[in-house]
């Protein structure tokens, strides 16, 4: 079912390509600019089965979409150039901010000497936990449960369930099956309990991940010592905050800046909601950060930056750099705003 969704949607981005309308249609629909999410920049792996591919791009195609921006029209600019030009309501140009989330060593490794090459200034939205080493990237222990197993034990409804995965196919279904489960869990300590005994069941050390993909505070450092790096907040420990109470949602984030402060000897300003879809932050965790004195937040919802906007600044929505879609055009079709106000059903802002 998701690779037919995928491929209903990489036909609607070659319609509007090859028919020319995401440029006909860009000064109708493209606003002001556009703010880019990716999390991976690293080389493509070779694993046939990767349920996570969507959150990687490879170094190639990142410096061809980096390359494109700044021969083009378009001015790329940090996250307080933004909020500045939306506050004043002075937009010259069409721009584009450069963000990632979590925290990845590849996106030092990769990403960073290919933004300094062109001099394009990019923020990274830092959980503490994975830099602190004790984060749970759960929905990475989760795949791989089920790259390593043929027969995956989990406990449903205090029933165990034995799923096969002998395959590819069969690995996807059961990911799949299991991920959709996770999330619609009532609470966050749920989903975690239940990932944690998963892993403990099939013997994957779910904390090895922060040390092996992500950053330590040594290397933020050294990125945040650039006048090119932006670091936001990504609270402490990347829960789905619509599934925690209202305390819980304003100590993520106020820790979490906290943290950065002292680590790093910079306040962040800006914030990205973990997962940030309309199940995970909404119209309550929009205030909160508004509450708290964020300048900005960002969501995962799809969508271009329109002037409007400044009227809902902890709620701006993002363009994804998709590791299904690493093409050129689609990237074209995706900043021009053509796609996303067709899912927005052509609403400049979408907060609720």
């Amino acid at each position: 079912m998701q690779g037919f969704r995928y491929g209903l949607y990489r036909t609607a981005l070659n319609a509007l390509y090859f028919s020319g309308a995401h440029w006909m249609l860009r000064p109708l629909l493209g606003g002001v600019g556009a703010i880019l999410m990716l999390h991976h920049v690293r080389p493509a792996r070779r694993d046939r089965f990767q349920p996570n591919r969507l959150l990687e791009v490879t170094p190639r195609y990142f410096e061809r979409v980096v390359r494109r921006l700044r021969k083009s029209k378009i001015d790329l600019i940090s996250l307080d150039e933004m909020h500045r030009r939306l506050t004043a309501r002075e937009f010259p140009r069409r721009f584009v901010c450069i963000t990632f989330d979590d925290g990845y060593r590849d996106n030092n490794e990769f990403a960073y000497p290919i933004l300094k090459k062109y001099d394009a200034p990019f923020a990274i939205y830092v959980a503490t936990s994975f830099a602190d080493r004790v984060g749970e990237l759960w929905w990475l222990a989760l795949e791989a449960v089920v790259a390593q197993n043929e027969l995956i034990g989990l406990r449903i409804d205090g029933t165990d369930r034995w799923f096969e995965a002998r395959n590819v196919p069969e690995k996807r279904a059961v990911y799949d099956h299991i991920y959709a489960w996770l999330r619609q869990l009532p609470t966050e300590d749920a989903l975690r309990r239940v990932v944690r005994e998963l892993t403990t069941r099939h013997r994957i050390d779910i904390r090895a991940f922060c040390h092996d993909l992500c950053m330590d505070w040594q290397e933020l450092a050294g990125l945040a010592a650039n006048p090119l790096v932006t670091i936001g907040a990504h609270t402490v420990n990347h829960p789905i905050l619509s599934k925690v109470d209202d305390k819980t949602v304003r100590a993520e984030l106020e820790n979490s800046r906290a943290v950065i402060e002292a680590a790093l000897g910079v306040r962040p300003r800006h914030l990205a909601y973990p997962v940030g879809d309309r199940t995970a932050a909404g119209p309550r965790e929009f205030k909160i950060a508004d509450d708290l004195g964020f300048a900005t937040a960002v969501t995962t919802r799809p969508g271009v930056i329109f002037p409007q906007h400044a009227s809902h600044l902890t709620a701006l929505p993002r363009i994804s750099l998709n590791g299904n879609f690493q093409k050129q055009r689609y990237a074209k079709v995706l900043i021009s705003g053509t796609a996303t106000a067709l899912n927005n059903r052509f609403r400049a802002v979408n907060v609720t």
